[in-house]
C-alpha cells in the first residue's frame, strides 16, 4: 500500500495573541474543540526560524460538524512580524482559508452579525458554488464556501464546519499542479479559466487578470480521521498584469498570516520517497529526531510530522498521528497503531472528542 492522504488536518495561522485569536475563531467558526495545546520550542523549525529554536505555544482547535481544524499558533519570545505590504489574491502563498458552510445565508448573516472586519457580498464563483469572502480582526481572509457534501455530522448544528481547504498565488499553475494535483491527490479539475472576476472585484488587487484553478480530488479520502475532515478543495492563482511578492519573503514560519496547510497521512516512509523522487524533498523530518517506536512528542500527542515547499516556497506539512489524547485525566486517547491505515474510524469514536471542548481559555 502507498502512501495514503486522508484529508487537510489543519490550516496554521500565525497570531499575536494565541487566546484572543481563538476567542474570536470559536465565535466565528465554531472551533471549540481543542485536539492539543503546547507551549514549547519549536526545534526542528530551523530552516523556517532565522536557525535558531524559537519558544512558541500553539493549539489544535476543531469543528466536530467537520472539516479541517486551525492550528493557531504565537511566538512566545518575540514579536511577530506582518507582511511587508497588505496581501494581495495572486501574491505567493496562502492567500485565504477556505471555510465550508452548509447554508450560505446563514453563515453570512452569522459572519456579519459578530463584527467581522470586512465581509463581501453572496456570489456565485465561477465554478459553480455560493461563496464570499470575510476579513478577521487580524488581517486574514478566508472564504466561505458552501457544500452539501463531506460533512461528518449529518445536519450541521453550527453556521460553519472548519478548514475546507485554501487559495494558494503560485506563479505557475502547471508546475504547481505536481504538488497539488499529483502528491497531494487534488486529481479533479473543477474549474480552469483566465480573465477578470466580478467574485474577487471585493478583495485586495482583485480586479487584475488572474489565471484560476480550482482542485477536488476524484476518490473519496481514506483512513482513520478521513470522515471528520472530509472533502476539500484547493484553489490556484496566478497573476497575469504584475509580478507578486512572497507572503513570506524575509520572515519566519510562524509570523503573521497563514504559515501552512497540513494534511493528515499514513505511510510516511512512503510518502517521503515519493517526493524526492519527483524533485519535493522533505526540508523537515521529524522522524530523524524520532522517540519511542518513531514517534515525535507532540505535546499531549504523538506521531510524526514533515513538511515540503511547493515550487514557490509555500509550506505544505505531512502529519502521521500515532495518538490523540481524549480525556487526559482518566489516561483516554486514540491509539491508531493497530487501527487499519485506510478504514475511517467509528463515529462513536470521533464524538468522544467532545469531551476536549473548550470551556475557558487563557
Amino acid at each position: 500500500m502507498g502512501k495514503i492522504i486522508c484529508g487537510i488536518q489543519q490550516i496554521g495561522i500565525g497570531v499575536k495573541n494565541i487566546y484572543e485569536a481563538w476567542k474570536w475563531y470559536i465565535e466565528a467558526f465554531g472551533v471549540d474543540v481543542r485536539i492539543f495545546e503546547d507551549n514549547t520550542v519549536a526545534e526542528l523549525m530551523l530552516p523556517y526560524t532565522g536557525g535558531k529554536p524559537r519558544k512558541r505555544h500553539a493549539a489544535l482547535a476543531m469543528n466536530l460538524d467537520g472539516g479541517g481544524g486551525f492550528e493557531i499558533w504565537q511566538y512566545s519570545e518575540r514579536t511577530p512580524e506582518p507582511p511587508s505590504q497588505t496581501p494581495q489574491i495572486g501574491d505567493l502563498g496562502i492567500f485565504s482559508a477556505k471555510v465550508r458552510c452548509f447554508n450560505i445565508d446563514k453563515a453570512h448573516q452569522h459572519l456579519k452579525s459578530i463584527g467581522s472586519k470586512k465581509i463581501t457580498d453572496i456570489q456565485a464563483s465561477p465554478a459553480g458554488y455560493n461563496h464570499f469572502f470575510i476579513e478577521d480582526p487580524f488581517g486574514n481572509t478566508f472564504n466561505v464556501v458552501e457544500t452539501k457534501d463531506g460533512w461528518f455530522k449529518r445536519k450541521p448544528s453550527k453556521p460553519t464546519g472548519a478548514t475546507y481547504g485554501a487559495i494558494i498565488g503560485v506563479s505557475d499553475i502547471d508546475k504547481a499542479l505536481a504538488v497539488y494535483s499529483d502528491i497531494l491527490q487534488f486529481d479533479k479539475v473543477l474549474w480552469d479559466e483566465t480573465g477578470t472576476f466580478n467574485d474577487l472585484n471585493e478583495l485586495h488587487g482583485g480586479e487584475e487578470k488572474f489565471r484560476r484553478v480550482v482542485l477536488t480530488h476524484s476518490k473519496p479520502r481514506k483512513g482513520a480521521f478521513s470522515e471528520l475532515l472530509g472533502s476539500g478543495q484547493i484553489e490556484l492563482v496566478q497573476a497575469l498584469n504584475r509580478t507578486p511578492v512572497k507572503l513570506f519573503e524575509n520572515r519566519f514560519w510562524g509570523d503573521l498570516g497563514f504559515i501552512h496547510l497540513c494534511f493528515d497521512i499514513r505511510h510516511m516512509d512512503k510518502l517521503k520517497a515519493e517526493c524526492e523522487s519527483k524533485g519535493f524533498p522533505f526540508t523537515v523530518d521529524s522522524n530523524a529526531k524520532s522517540e519511542q517506536e518513531g514517534s515525535f512528542d507532540m505535546g499531549e500527542a504523538a506521531g510524526q510530522f514533515s513538511y515540503i515547499e511547493d515550487p514557490d516556497g509555500t509550506l505544505i506539512e505531512f502529519v502521521e498521528t500515532h495518538k490523540v489524547p481524549i480525556a487526559k485525566k482518566y489516561g483516554l486517547a486514540l491509539d491508531l497503531s493497530k487501527h487499519p491505515d485506510d478504514k475511517p474510524l467509528s463515529k462513536w469514536i470521533l464524538k468522544m472528542l467532545k469531551l476536549k471542548r473548550v470551556k475557558n481559555l487563557g
